[in-house]
């Protein structure tokens, strides 16, 4: 009978190939792995999205012709494959109820999902197609974000530019913004600034916590000009840093979004009233 040491060695050898045909061996090898993956992904992702009804097939076109094809857009088919919610499910807007719009970047991304559970029966909670990154890219896609979900009016929008903003010169952000806010208020709906949520000190990404504290006073002064409604995002967070951020990040917590999502909704209500 072969001692411990000695079958745990014939073991290992028996093993090794089918180790080193499911491991990757190096970068290469994983990239191939990857990409074949992200192949078989996409091609149930179309599958899927030709079973589907006119009206959602739109949304998933624009979903794809929105999202990116780098980062956000993967990860949106790997969840549709799944079944997994997420902020860009299609929204079957019931007639009876309002409808609001969520404008804003991945932060904005992280809390639509709450401010739906909070909002449902009370309201149509739809948001743009992308991460809406900054200023620039809102004078470019507005139009877009403001007919992704067919025809009817908006009641309420809410909406923020600040974190993909923070190295742009405050002149220029105010100007944009400003370019912004007139195109929105004249589709008549009630509108809602979002001050932005801190970020962290990083010196290795050339950001700055004060950056947004300074755009924040100067959105806040705007929209006080055009009497808009401000859901003050910022100061609601900032006591509870610590629990509810990642750390060293401009990301947060599950729970941090989750008491996000609960303050937006809050905001949303007493528009709709």
């Amino acid at each position: 009978m072969p001692s411990p040491s000695a079958y745990l060695f014939s073991l290992f050898l028996a093993l090794a190939p089918a180790l080193s045909a499911a491991e990757p061996t190096n970068a290469t090898e994983a990239a191939a792995k990857k990409a074949a993956e992200d192949r078989r992904i996409d091609g149930l992702y179309r599958e899927k999205v030709a079973t589907l009804s006119p009206a959602r097939q739109t949304w998933e076109k624009i979903l794809q012709e929105n999202l990116g094809t780098g980062f956000y857009l993967p990860i949106h088919q790997r969840d549709f494959v799944k079944g997994t919610s997420t902020a860009w499910d299609f929204v079957t807007d019931d007639p009876k109820l309002p409808r609001v719009l969520l404008i804003g970047d991945s932060v904005s991304r992280g809390y639509t999902l709450a401010v739906r559970a909070a909002l449902a029966g009370q309201a149509n909670v739809h948001r743009a197609p992308e991460n809406c990154g900054p200023t620039a890219n809102g004078l470019k896609k507005l139009d877009t974000w403001l007919a992704s979900a067919g025809p009817g009016k908006w009641d309420v929008i809410h909406f923020n530019f600040g974190i993909h903003d923070r190295a742009t010169p405050l002149a220029d952000y105010i100007a944009r913004l400003t370019k912004i806010l007139t195109r929105l208020q004249s589709t008549g709906a009630k509108l809602i600034w979002a001050s932005t949520t801190p970020i962290p000190d990083d010196p290795a990404k050339k950001q700055t916590a004060s950056s947004i504290v300074e755009r924040n006073t100067a959105a806040t002064a705007l929209m006080a000009q055009h009497a808009v409604a401000i859901d003050d995002l910022f100061t609601a967070i900032t006591p509870q840093l610590a629990t509810l951020q990642n750390p060293r990040d401009v990301h947060f917590t599950v729970a941090g979004y989750d008491f996000l999502g609960r303050q937006v909704a809050a905001s949303i209500a007493t528009q709709l009233k």
